[in-house]
């Protein structure tokens, strides 16, 4: 099975102490985010966890020896989300250049089959407009080169939560889609990096973008190298999305990057009190067991088969 950590919340950045306690403790406990009184137990066993995938805009927090180390037992496959937005848009996030450092040091620790770059999403805007997006792609690309062989591109979606943070974004412009599309494509097949992009359309396939998803079981095969079998009636994280994205250990309203464009907090206020009951000892990432908590045992199973993959 797979155990997503960033769908919710940027576990590396904030909550790698947590993390770590828990791969040692060998389990989490985590909250039904629509029902709080429903948990589910996961083991974190590489008995039946075949990948933990990330997802973070600043992995550096995770990037020891020791906590490297304890996770190599397991299958992993990273995502970094690095943009070239500033503080008026992701006030929480370090500054580029280093999270671009941090990307080249974890890529060393796992193989850059395992660290793919995330562009996303992208929005235009007086000040980042399309021409700003291209050079800036260009920059980060030629930094990211030999580093990773993949790149995943967005465009912003209007989620209500976006627009109630964000109420002066709009939607990208088919034409400037296409625009953005061929060039990033270009500039990415420059620097041995292969773009997909995730319930964006197929309009972009012909400039050699892989549409069918960002995390589908073909990405985690080449990145591990080995075959998965998906049991039947896994259920799709969203309607026409492909990609392996349940059994997410995070929690919503947690991350305190504070990107305007977020579609996982509902304010600041609120994050900053679930963040204040946080316990880096805790099997849960907010707070502890309370009455009337049930408890279940996660159905995981492992999907690798143990024949191994040529690309």
């Amino acid at each position: 099975m797979i155990l997503n950590t960033g769908n919710r919340t940027d576990i590396p950045a904030f909550y790698s102490e947590w993390f770590m306690n828990r791969v040692r403790a060998g389990f989490v406990l985590v909250r039904n985010p629509y029902y709080p009184g429903q948990v589910l137990r996961y083991r974190i066993d590489p008995d039946v966890v075949d990948v933990i995938a990330f997802c973070t805009k600043n992995p550096a927090p995770m990037l020891r020896d020791d906590y490297m180390e304890e996770l190599s037992r397991f299958g992993q496959f990273w995502f970094v989300t690095i943009t070239p937005y500033g503080k008026d848009i992701e006030p929480g996030v370090p500054d580029k250049d280093e999270v671009l450092d941090s990307f080249c040091r974890l890529s060393e620790y796992t193989g850059a089959r395992r660290t793919g770059w995330r562009y996303d999403p992208i929005f235009l805007s007086d000040r980042y407009d399309a021409d700003f997006h291209i050079r800036a792609f260009e920059k980060m690309a030629s930094r990211l080169s030999g580093y990773t062989d993949r790149v995943v591109i967005s465009f912003i979606d209007l989620y209500e939560k976006t627009k109630k943070n964000f109420p002066e974004a709009a939607e990208v412009s088919s034409e400037n889609r296409l625009l953005l599309g061929r060039e990033i494509a270009r500039i990415a097949a420059k620097n041995g990096m292969k773009v997909h992009t995730c319930l964006e359309g197929t309009d972009l396939a012909q400039f050699g973008i892989d549409t069918g998803g960002c995390m589908t079981k073909e990405v985690l095969e080449e990145a591990l190298g080995e075959e998965l079998v998906v049991p039947a009636g896994t259920a799709p994280a969203r309607s026409g999305c492909r990609c392996l994205l349940g059994s997410d250990i995070g929690a919503y309203n947690t991350c305190r990057h504070f990107c305007r464009y977020c579609y996982a907090n509902y304010d600041r206020g609120t994050v900053l009190k679930n963040s204040a009951m946080h316990d880096p000892s805790s099997p849960f990432l907010i707070g502890h067991e309370m009455p009337g908590d049930e408890i279940r045992e996660a159905k995981q199973v492992r999907y690798s088969t143990g024949q191994l993959r040529l690309f």
